[in-house]
């Protein structure tokens, strides 16, 4: 089975500028294709740090002894990183999308496709579900989650329909939810609407935000002056703090001078514009789509 493709991974190597002996780090191993890659650029004394919390991706790990696979959330990457005595880097990879493989398993909640309990996350060890989400938040809470997190715009509406039905029985199931919601879902674009929706309970249950923030702010820390930064987003939320702190090395953009006026950068813009996968690519995997390639370099 094809774990998971992995998206404009020509425009990622190129990003790293890999040296032989350099050490890098990818963040979302997921099915292994970007650190397989990156390990055939590298010499025999290079060095790869792999990050996955997810339980499914520790059966694509190569047996090569430049690799180190660190099975936790990339939030802990300083941490882990000095813990093996890595605390400069030469180049970070994140590709922040959900890989096809969690797409494709219809029992890990995260398709709008499949009848399946209500789950989505990524580390399985976790408590917090997307059932857990919709039965326990009030609704404030639900509302912020859709449109911070979904950019839904009849959010009140489809928190009303959500808190309404869960006093009768509890929400457990995609299929359930999408027939509770179905009221406020609009006709011919169903589609994008449960896409949004879903993805806003993703956002929350794997704490996705705090999460990037948490990688941007370490990647500064840990990458050697000269090191690129190298990240795919999938929605605007993403890519906006994603720009941000490349363009600025804070979240709002606000441009920070010094005493003498001049604009203190972190990082040299390596990509003015987002690459984006070619026709060719999209053809041969739909789900690179709305992928966003942004690469910068430390100063």
């Amino acid at each position: 089975m094809n774990y998971h493709q992995p998206v404009l991974l020509k425009e990622c190597l190129d990003g790293l500028q890999i040296k032989p002996d350099g050490v890098y780090v990818d963040v979302t191993f997921g099915g292994g294709g970007h650190s397989k890659a990156i390990l055939e650029r590298l010499g025999a004394n290079g060095k790869l740090f792999a990050f996955d919390q997810d339980k499914d991706a520790e059966k694509n790990i190569p047996a090569d002894a430049r690799l180190t696979f660190i099975p936790q959330n990339f939030m802990y990457m300083k941490n882990f990183l000095r813990m093996y005595e890595a605390t400069q880097v030469d180049g970070i990879l994140a590709d922040l999308g959900v890989s096809s493989h969690q797409f494709d398993e219809a029992e890990r909640g995260f398709s709008i496709r499949f009848e399946a309990d209500l789950d989505m996350r990524m580390n399985q060890q976790s408590k917090k579900t997307a059932a857990k989400v919709l039965n326990e938040y009030d609704e404030n809470q639900l509302k912020h989650i859709f449109r911070a997190y979904g950019e839904v715009e009849n959010a009140y509406k489809l928190v009303k329909l959500i808190t309404d039905a869960r006093i009768t029985q509890p929400i457990t199931t995609t299929e359930q939810l999408k027939t509770i919601i179905a009221p406020c879902t609009p006709k011919f674009k169903d589609h994008q609407y449960l896409a949004k929706v879903f993805q806003a309970l993703r956002i929350e249950v794997n704490n996705e935000i705090d999460v990037l923030k948490e990688l941007l702010t370490q990647s500064l820390e840990v990458l050697n002056v000269g090191g690129r930064l190298v990240v795919m987003s999938y929605h605007s939320l993403e890519d906006r703090l994603v720009k941000n702190f490349m363009k600025t090395g804070n979240f709002e953009g606000d441009v920070i001078k010094d005493f003498y006026g001049n604009i203190a950068r972190p990082f040299e813009l390596i990509t003015k514009k987002p690459l984006t996968p070619s026709e060719e690519e999209i053809e041969r995997n739909s789900r690179s789509r709305s992928a966003k390639l942004r690469v910068a370099e430390k100063q």
